[in-house]
């Protein structure tokens, strides 16, 4: 079912369409004039217009060009009492789906509204496939940590119940939450994702909710939001756990109700979302501290499902790297280069503070940097990153205290490599620039002695 604007001049036509189509299932608003429809379709967020060509004021094929140029525009269907070929044609380059002619057949009204909304469908789902093919959507292993986070994901997968996937930056977490889509019933539907972490407080309701123009200042049109665009599909709400209370309890209301309101809206809608969460906290420590309201916890946390680090994967992490190293000559028109014995021990030896994104990142790189046919230990630069693991560094440590340490001595390390530049520091080491902020925070390093040398 969809929103449908008819915009006519002839009363007879609006009330005939607007029965017609109400009875059809569909939500219709009409115009008489192309001023009034363009006001109409400014104001409101229509799948489909049908449209005359002859209209008081500009004509309706002057209203066609201005929406179809838009990007996002719905189909146009025109419909004319005075049609000729010429017409039609001029009206098809302008973008219409179609051109009807009067007196109309209302069955070929159904009919080519059905197929319309269909179009309209298939677009937005072929849009989403193609920002998303360029994304990692497998999980390679086949370490014991792999095959069991594995079999709990064909199991959770075709159901409806909503996931939990905590572990560290980089560890994959978005790709099992794809995984749970794609082996769903809702495979089909779109997948639509929100990094709670990167969505500035004060813009994260009106990317999950929508608004409507000029509902706060910037929203200069209307927008549909996440759990909007996710009707039917899946949304998944990455680092659920940085998202503020206001916003929690938001999505509490939603996820209880199964409808919200736009900003600045009155119109309630309805959704039907499978909500998959993900988090690098603690968040039953979270809610301890008071950041994290516990009956949400309990709503989407149904099938927790724990990602592991890339340190505790034993040998995938030479079956990742010969993964990259595949798809990044691929793409690059290359054979694929090879690993030395030397290499293989290196990335083994390493703890990959940032995960599988860390290593894609190091793949990458030596993908385009390393002239020769074979990787070796001296290439990979990762000399600086094991002083900090030597027997004698951390005697007498706490495996906390000893990481803490490598961590701070590796961050500081890039650091300096890059003057103080906390995004090439975050990118060299796999990390989101959130993240590393954190971390640094955690460990207490300022940037400010790297930026004075």
């Amino acid at each position: 079912m969809g929103k449908i604007l008819v915009i006519d001049d002839e009363p007879s036509i609006r009330t005939t369409l607007g029965n017609i189509l109400e009875d059809e299932g569909h939500s219709v608003e009409t115009a008489g004039s192309a001023e009034e429809g363009l006001q109409m379709y400014r104001k409101g967020m229509f799948d489909l217009l049908m449209l005359d060509v002859w209209l008081p004021g500009a004509d309706g094929l002057s209203l066609l060009e201005q929406i179809s140029s838009r990007k996002g525009a719905p189909p146009v269907i025109v419909i004319s009492g005075h049609g000729t070929i010429e017409t039609a044609v001029r009206a098809t380059r302008l973008g219409a789906y179609d051109f009807l002619e009067k007196p109309l057949s209302l069955d070929r009204v159904i009919l080519t509204v059905q197929h319309a909304l269909s179009t309209r469908k298939l677009r937005d789902r072929v849009a989403h496939l193609q920002q998303n093919l360029s994304l990692d959507e497998v999980l390679i292993g086949e370490s014991a940590p792999v095959r069991k986070l594995r079999e709990q994901m064909h199991a959770a997968a075709p159901t409806s119940s909503r996931v939990l996937i905590t572990g560290e930056n980089g560890s994959g977490k978005e790709v099992v939450a794809r995984t749970l889509h794609r082996e769903s019933k809702r495979s089909d539907e779109p997948f639509i994702d929100v990094n709670c972490a990167a969505i500035p407080e004060e813009l994260i309701e009106s990317e999950l909710f929508g608004h409507r123009k000029g509902s706060f200042t910037g929203a200069i049109e209307d927008r549909k939001g996440k759990f909007e665009l996710a009707d039917g599909g899946t949304l998944f709400l990455d680092e659920i756990g940085d998202m503020s209370l206001k916003t929690q309890a938001k999505v509490l209301r939603v996820l209880q109700e199964q409808e919200f309101l736009r900003i600045g809206g009155q119109d309630v809608i309805r959704t039907d979302v499978r909500v998959i969460a993900a988090t690098n906290k603690n968040l039953e420590k979270e809610i301890e501290e008071g950041r994290f309201r516990q009956d949400l916890y309990f709503r989407v946390n149904v099938v927790p499902l724990q990602v592991p680090p890339l340190r505790d994967r034993g040998d995938d992490i030479v079956l990742l790297a010969r993964h990259f190293l595949e798809r990044f000559a691929a793409e690059t028109g290359q054979r694929p280069k090879t690993l030395t014995s030397d290499a293989i021990d290196a990335l083994k030896r390493h703890s990959w503070p940032g995960n599988v994104r860390e290593l894609r990142n190091l793949i990458e790189r030596l993908t385009i940097l390393v002239p020769a046919s074979e990787i070796r230990a001296r290439d990979l630069d990762l000399g600086s990153m094991r002083s900090a693991l030597s027997p004698s560094s951390v005697d007498g440590l706490t495996l906390r205290d000893a990481r803490d340490r490598f961590e701070r001595e590796m961050i500081e390390a890039r650091l300096g490599l890059h003057d103080g530049n906390v995004s090439k520091t975050a990118e060299s080491l796999g990390l989101e620039r959130t993240h590393l902020y954190r971390k640094m925070s955690q460990l207490g390093i300022s940037t400010d002695r790297f930026r004075q040398e």
